[in-house]
């Protein structure tokens, strides 16, 4: 059992306790509230081997979340250049899994936790149309199946220029912006009509349609059990609500550079924004309106808006800055660190689990000195996921 007193908790979940207590056991927030110290002493007198942490002065949140990541299964180093994410031998590879790619020792997943990133959303890449699906996983352990939360979360689509590059440097199709649609909207379509056949066979006991591995992929999205996380940015965000529309299918816009210019419909779209990385050069061209200003006003008009540094495309610990660039564009700072846990849990569909401080939930905390996203120099002391300690600073 691991009792943490004496701190200011930011729970995301519509309450900040100035002086609180949280108590965690087999890996799970068992009681969070203000401090009794009575209640607190008779626990830990009563209890044996139990660790107290006090944290008095320390802030108190929990653990962040990357809901778009390619830890583990990329790698751009020279040394060691690896993308086992991009399976880039056909525009459509529904069923593809992004969890068979991941190698857990990667030292991301080291990186990721000691600078207080306990989970990711961890997706193939964007070099197909229908490139995969995502799954969630913690960042600590050795065995990708057993750190994994959820799998499958979503399934990932790519507009725009990276699809277009892969297949046309090849001659093949997706040569153009228009084509990316027209595969899309073919795809699902055969979807409906294979789900169809399968229904009606099973209701009137006829022969099944031939089985379908990439059309099976797409099923869940059909009956909106999945959603769609959509690589975009631009005019391309556009072209994926245009798509929505006809389909009806829940979705993401992830990257999403350029909302700015799209807030009206985006609000109308109903759908959620993963904005980031922030780290790309400002200029003309494809991605290269970075207006992480667009997240406050997403944030105003109730979008649900999380942040991502797209590791590795831009190093993990940078989510925080992330987020303390939204404060700088005005966002308030409590608002900004719910972009990087519950906001990004809910994306994920785990937010029964995570993303918050909650009585049952998963104990992924994060204990500080200083308000991350707020103070430059605010400084991470301990990282917590599943109630044991993962990284602490002065070790």
């Amino acid at each position: 059992m691991l009792v943490i007193k004496n701190a200011k908790i930011y729970t995301m979940a519509d309450r900040v306790i100035e002086k609180g207590y949280m108590i965690v056991d087999d890996g799970k927030i068992l009681r969070i509230d203000e401090n009794n110290e009575i209640m607190l002493d008779y626990i830990i007198s009563s209890r044996k081997n139990i660790e107290v942490l006090d944290a008095d002065g320390m802030v108190v949140l929990p653990g962040f979340i990357d809901c778009h990541s390619h830890i583990g299964g990329m790698n751009f180093s020279e040394a060691t250049a690896i993308d086992d994410l991009n399976e880039m031998t056909n525009n459509i590879t529904a069923s593809m899994e992004a969890i068979y790619g991941i190698d857990p020792k990667s030292q991301d997943f080291r990186y990721a936790y000691e600078n207080g990133i306990t989970t990711l959303g961890i997706t193939p890449g964007s070099g197909n149309v229908i490139c995969g699906l995502v799954f969630a996983s913690k960042t600590y352990g050795d065995n990708i199946f057993e750190m994994t939360i959820k799998n499958p979360v979503a399934l990932k689509v790519a507009l725009g220029g990276n699809p277009k590059r892969t297949y046309g440097d090849r001659n093949q199709t997706p040569s153009s912006r228009m084509a990316i649609p027209s595969i899309i909207l073919d795809l699902f379509n055969k979807a409906e009509k294979y789900l169809s056949h399968k229904e009606e066979a099973e209701l009137d006991k006829k022969e099944m349609p031939k089985y379908d591995k990439d059309l099976e992929a797409i099923i869940p999205v059909l009956k909106k059990e999945l959603p769609l996380k959509i690589h975009c940015t631009q005019f391309d965000m556009m072209t994926a609500i245009e798509v929505a529309k006809k389909l009806g299918f829940e979705f993401s816009l992830d990257h999403a550079w350029g909302a700015s210019d799209y807030i009206e419909e985006i609000v109308e779209s109903k759908c959620s924004i993963v904005f980031g990385p922030i780290g790309s050069i400002k200029s003309f061209g494809e991605g290269r309106i970075v207006d992480i200003e667009s997240v406050v006003e997403l944030d105003n008009r109730g979008v649900l808006t999380a942040l991502t540094a797209d590791a590795p495309i831009i190093s993990i610990d940078s989510l925080i800055h992330h987020a303390g660039e939204a404060v700088r564009e005005g966002l308030e700072v409590e608002r900004a660190l719910r972009m990087i846990t519950i906001n990004a849990a809910k994306i994920l569909g785990i937010d029964n689990r995570v993303g918050s401080l909650e009585e049952g939930k998963d104990a992924d905390i994060l204990i500080f000195e200083g308000i991350p996203a707020y103070n430059t120099n605010a400084k991470l002391i301990k990282t917590i996921i599943d109630g044991k300690v993962v990284y602490s600073s002065n070790t």
